[in-house]
């Protein structure tokens, strides 16, 4: 891996071999991205997925509860097994997939431990 940064001003600097995720969140931390090109062994530019444009208009889209019935579908779980551990009607949980019932703060909550996520996937 190669990482390069182009500093105005300055000659910049370069890092290749084998370099920690840490290090490179760091370097993209404290310079801007447009100044930062990674290649791979290659030499082939890497692109940050959430930069294209598919991926934005995927999370432009993206609701509470189609979240909710992607991680439920995605353990196999039914509606009615997911009310029973909410403590909640069957009725709730398929109102909150249809984005037709917000999802409160408690029950994200309680969707993140069931799923093992974090809260905001359903906020």
């Amino acid at each position: 891996m190669l990482v390069v940064v182009n500093q105005p001003h300055t000659e910049g600097f370069r890092i290749e071999g084998s370099i920690p995720k840490d290090i490179l969140d760091y370097i993209e931390r404290k310079y801007s991205k447009k100044n930062i090109s990674i290649m791979d062994d290659e030499g082939e530019e890497l692109i940050d997925p959430t930069e294209l444009d598919f991926f934005k208009d995927f999370k432009s889209r993206e609701t509470p509860g189609g979240n909710l019935r992607f991680y439920r579908k995605l353990v196999g779980m039914t509606q009615k097994e997911l009310a029973e551990k909410l403590g909640i009607a069957k009725q709730h949980v398929s109102n909150m997939e249809r984005n037709e019932r917000a999802i409160s703060k408690k029950t994200a909550k309680e969707l993140a431990k069931i799923f093992h996520v974090s809260p905001a996937r359903f906020i």
